[in-house]
């Protein structure tokens, strides 16, 4: 794993010119570690979740930035909450010195809570996900994403026209996910061992740590529910029921989920243009890997045949697409979803600096016009330069006069 070279290496590196310290957080196992010692090879290196290191750094701040005021990875910086508060008073002491500090951290909701509170102005956290396509095939990011670093117009249309497709069958990275290790092992056994003991460790270990007087067993059963609702709305009076505890405690759950990054909650896009929108979130698993091997799927052809392939599919490129812009030049963006009561739909929604860009997800590698209607509604009601078709199919081309389909394999 130490040879992938990461899309964001190089948005770590022009932050790290900029502030004196950058977060790397996501769920365990996606590379941080790994990342922040390929971005800063040299710089002193320290595992807060290794006893001797631990000891030897809670020991004596003042004799640890002493000796070490500069050019030092903190791995795993959830285990040292204090550390925050002492990072703050030793980075102040020179404000204006950048490219000092390496942190990551995994699975802890109070992490980002203590570095806005200690940290805020001084830090830049970077989100790590799992591998998308393109570093798995060792190739660099997409052209695709260059399209939002400048305003969305007509002849965004023409650009995307000109775009190579680096990868003719996207199923293989669909159906195993981007965790690197099991991912890059190239064995079967390997693969689906890695996954059993980490989904194992994440229920027994993280979530019991993080939140002790958690019911584990309902957790459990809850997560495993949660990968056959990928891509929808939860109900949550109704998920309550199946799991057997209340619509609160499903909203815990959810935010548990979602903040140690394996759920990524998607809002509403709520717009004037429509008094209809539904305004529940939904929901992805953000890896498709993991959400297949919780659904039993662990081959090409039980995929296809599943019956929440399109669901699971819509959830993997909206996660390929927002870490594709994650490692772009974009630094003001969200995401969203477009639902209206009486069942238009938009998969994604992209808003930003570059405009509004309508995203509709299919797995079928044809299309027709009228699957798309809500799409073409959606671009003329918002009077958008373009909507963007997202299949399986093997070419760019037009499908009206602003709508476009692009294939999976150009993300």
């Amino acid at each position: 794993m130490t040879d992938v070279k990461r899309n964001l290496e190089d948005r770590i590196n022009q932050l790290l010119e900029i502030f004196p310290v950058v977060l790397l957080i996501g769920a365990r196992q996606t590379g941080k570690t790994t990342l922040s010692r390929a971005v800063r090879p040299k710089w002193h290196y320290f595992d807060l979740e290794n006893a001797a290191d631990y000891d030897f750094v809670s020991r004596d701040y003042g004799f640890l930035f002493q000796e070490y005021p500069r050019n030092v990875i903190f791995d795993e910086a959830q285990e040292l909450p204090g550390l925050f508060r002492q990072l703050r008073g030793v980075i102040d002491a020179n404000r204006q010195e950048s490219n000092r500090f390496i942190l990551t951290g995994s699975s802890s909701p109070d992490l980002l809570q203590q570095a806005s509170d200690s940290l805020a102005g001084r830090i830049a956290i970077v989100e790590i996900g799992t591998l998308k396509m393109n570093e798995i095939r060792q190739q660099a990011l997409p052209p695709f994403y260059r399209i939002f670093e400048h305003e969305l117009t007509t002849e965004t249309l023409d650009a995307i026209k000109a775009l190579a497709c680096p990868i003719d069958d996207v199923i293989p990275f669909f159906l195993q996910g981007g965790y690197p290790e099991p991912t890059l092992s190239g064995d079967d056994y390997a693969y689906n061992a890695w996954m059993e003991n980490y989904y194992r460790t994440y229920i027994n270990s993280d979530i019991k740590k993080l939140f002790p007087r958690l019911d584990a067993l309902r957790y459990r059963r809850f997560v495993a529910m949660l990968s056959s609702l990928s891509g929808t709305i939860i109900n949550k009076a109704q998920l309550g029921r199946s799991v057997d505890v209340s619509e609160v405690t499903i909203r815990d759950y959810l935010d548990i989920a979602d903040k140690t990054f394996f759920w990524r909650t998607i809002p509403s896009f709520e717009t004037s243009k429509s008094r209809s929108t539904v305004k529940m979130p939904k929901g992805i698993v953000r890896d498709s890997g993991i959400n297949h091997y919780l659904s039993g799927i662990d081959s090409r052809e039980k995929l296809l045949r599943a019956a929440q392939v399109g669901q699971n599919f819509e959830s993997f490129i909206i996660e390929e697409i927002i870490k594709g812009i994650q490692a772009s030049q974009v630094t003001r963006w969200d995401y969203f979803y477009f639902r209206t009561k009486n069942g238009a739909e938009i998969d994604l929604v992209l808003d930003g600096s570059f405009g509004i860009l309508p995203i509709e997800i299919k797995f079928g590698r044809q299309t027709s016009l009228k699957q798309l209607t809500s799409l073409q509604q959606f671009v003329q009601r918002h009077d958008l330069p373009l909507g963007v078709l997202i299949n399986n199919s093997n070419e760019i081309r037009m499908l009206s006069e602003r709508l476009v389909q692009v294939p999976a394999g150009c993300l």
